[in-house]
């Protein structure tokens, strides 16, 4: 497994990664995958955007979105898992990543928005130090038109970096 990141070459393994994601799962992402100028932003290389390759296969996506204005110590944490390689931890090594990503954009705070209903998914951003911030009742609206409950987790980048760097967690990424 190699985490690294997102180059020009990526483009048609994250265009067949993005296509592998089930119908149910694309329901909550922020971006529309189907509309293509979303996708084309997905595909861009940028500062804070990650992919994990198997195989020569993209496995799994990150991008740091840093925030605007009163908030622009803030990133927000979009993160995809191949639904056939989900329970193997890259998820956990890309949610750390997201804290290295952190730092390099000056960072603080780090936050990420899960269905609250998606318990494994925020099982697995507590397990990285994220903690709930906020429940925001009906705030999504999924494809079948059904509201949901959003759960906002965050975590502070410069204490999270320090644990890291205590367990040597940095190396494997």
């Amino acid at each position: 497994m190699e985490i690294r990141q997102l180059t020009v070459d990526d483009r048609d393994a994250l265009t067949r990664f993005l296509a592998r994601v089930s119908d149910a799962d694309r329901t909550f992402f922020k971006e529309d995958v189907s509309d293509p100028a979303a996708l084309e932003a997905m595909v861009q290389p940028g500062p804070a955007k990650t992919v994990a390759i198997e195989a020569g296969e993209v496995v799994g996506w990150l991008d740091l979105v840093p925030l605007h204005g009163w908030s622009d110590h803030v990133g927000d944490v979009r993160l995809i898992v191949d639904p056939s390689y989900r329970g193997r931890g890259i998820g956990r090594m890309l949610a750390r990543r997201a804290v290295l990503e952190a730092v390099t954009l000056g960072l603080r705070k780090v936050v990420v928005e899960v269905i609250a209903q998606q318990e494994e998914t925020i099982g697995m951003f507590r397990a990285v130090g994220f903690d709930p911030e906020a429940l925001l009742a009906d705030q999504v609206r999924d494809a079948t038109g059904e509201l949901r409950d959003l759960m906002i987790l965050s975590q502070s980048v410069d204490a999270q970096l320090s644990s890291m760097l205590a367990v040597g967690v940095t190396d494997e990424l």
